[in-house]
């Protein structure tokens, strides 16, 4: 655990600088950049959605399967060129069902004028996130999960807050805007294959008779479909949205989406490094590092995505209140998403220990199911409740997947990633919340914010580190200490 606990630690740098940069964006940016017109912003949100949800079937599940096969591969430049062209051609062919069945798809998605307008931009970022999320693969299986962490939570944001800025003083129209952001991927992934290319992490050799062909694309099919279903979960509500509803509520709550989802994203310098760790640790058949992998990674990111949660939602009416009158009803929205998302971080890496397992076939079945309960919750509820009832379906269908996972590692494995520690955690959460409701405040906003901040953390810091709920955190600051002599 100790490359996890390190690269973690360099990760989560990232990650917080990120934050940043993303509340000032999410927060105060886009609401005020795009007030007048919020469907522009709701116009980004779907193109990036339908972009992901289509690069997840046009790469055919390449990005899962290097990191798979990268540690028992020898020759490893045949697996460079597979995992290539594979993309490639699949990029082709989605351009070719686009250019065929345009008309078609456009009366299946309601899509607006205004999507219809700008829908080829969608191809050209199913492009550069296919090869992005590539790239990425490459450098998490040479054990660097801080690299494509820092370009895209830490260089990205901090370009389109540049454009964002210059767009909002008027600088450019919204047309020279949307060019400029998707030109951001395209520097994101420039950047990190030049830094691959430097680095000698790329080779390639015009050849693939030396790879298990059968193995490897059995494996893709069942990580493709998998993980093509997860993705059309995490991204459904936002489409049906714009289908059922209108660009603006997209715009509301994409808005609402981002703050709830900061949750999860310290975890993801966990789950970043782990997962080339587990399928090390499958390809040895070491059960044991396994499941100290999945209790860690459970606990640690339950802890920080509980306070997360938690100065969130203490502080959520005074956030809301620094928005535009037309963005300030999502609060609900914040909260379903959040919890949902803080189950999520706190059941571990379970999918990244499936999908790298001899039965990741299972993750198939379980993410059709999903699919499934997640359109049809979506459906009933986004009529009656609006942009509530997407973040409702969002909530339910996170839950019981996990669920799901949870029953199935412990079915097959033997194994789940909690202990008293995790119940601890979960009491200490509740006790603190309780008491930040009879917190006196100062009828300063600002300051409000800051008091209330301070002291959830000021009360949690001290019981985290006495009743040793994290070994690796405990472990930190010891070292932290020694360090400076305390």
């Amino acid at each position: 655990m100790g490359i996890i606990r390190n690269q973690s630690i360099k990760n989560s740098i990232s990650f917080y600088i990120g934050i940043g940069i993303g509340s000032i964006n999410t927060i105060l940016i886009y609401p005020n950049v795009f007030n007048e017109q919020p469907e522009h912003w709701g116009l980004l949100s779907i193109l990036v959605a339908y972009a992901t949800l289509v690069s997840t079937f046009s790469s055919l599940g390449v990005p899962r399967i290097f990191i798979r096969f990268f540690p028992s591969i020898k020759e490893k430049g045949q697996l460079y060129f597979l995992s290539l062209i594979t993309p490639l051609f699949g990029f082709i062919f989605s351009c070719l069902g686009y250019w065929f069945f345009k008309d078609e798809l456009f009366v299946l998605l309601n899509a607006s004028p205004l999507l219809q307008e700008n829908f080829f931009y969608i191809f050209l970022l199913v492009f550069l996130i296919s090869f992005y999320d590539l790239m990425t693969s490459v450098s998490h299986s040479y054990l660097d999960a801080i690299t494509p962490i820092l370009i895209n939570e830490v260089f990205h944001k901090l370009y389109c807050l540049i454009i964002l800025l210059i767009h909002g003083f008027k600088f450019i129209d919204f047309t020279l805007f949307l060019q400029l952001y998707v030109c951001g991927f395209l520097l994101k992934l420039v950047l990190l294959f030049a830094i691959q290319f430097f680095r000698g992490n790329l080779f390639f050799r015009f050849s693939i008779s030396a790879l298990r062909i059968k193995e490897i694309l059995v494996y893709g099919f069942y990580v493709l479909i998998g993980g093509a279903s997860l993705m059309l979960v995490s991204r459904v509500d936002m489409l049906m949205i714009g289908a059922l509803l209108d660009l603006e509520d997209v715009a509301f709550y994409s808005l609402a989406f981002a703050i709830g989802s900061v949750i999860k994203v310290p975890g993801k310098s966990i789950v970043a490094i782990s997962i080339p760790l587990l399928s090390k640790a499958w390809e040895e058949n070491d059960l044991k590092k396994i499941k100290i992998i999945y209790y860690k990674s459970a606990i640690n990111q339950l802890i920080i995505g509980g306070v997360f949660f938690l100065c969130i939602w203490i502080n959520i009416d005074a956030m809301f209140s620094l928005l535009p009158e037309k963005f300030s009803h999502g609060k609900w929205v914040v909260f379903y998403i959040g919890l949902s998302q803080l189950f999520n971080v706190a059941s571990g890496v379970n999918g990244s220990i499936i999908v790298n397992s001899k039965y990741y076939k299972y993750d198939l079945f379980t993410n059709i199911l999903l699919v499934f309960f997640t359109l049809v919750s979506n459906y009933i509820l986004i009529p009656k409740y609006g942009i509530n009832g997407a973040a409702m379906a969002t909530a339910l269908s996170v839950l019981l997947f996990n669920i799901i996972r949870l029953i199935l590692i412990k079915v097959k494995m033997g194994i789940h990633p909690f202990s008293g520690k995790t119940l601890y955690t979960v009491i200490i959460f509740l006790f603190i919340y309780l008491i930040s409701t009879f917190i006196p405040l100062c009828g300063n906003l600002y300051l409000d914010v800051v008091w209330k901040t301070f002291i959830v953390i000021a009360i949690f810091i001290p019981l985290l580190l006495r009743l040793e709920l994290s070994e690796d955190i405990n472990e930190i600051v010891f070292d932290i200490r020694k360090r400076l002599g305390f």
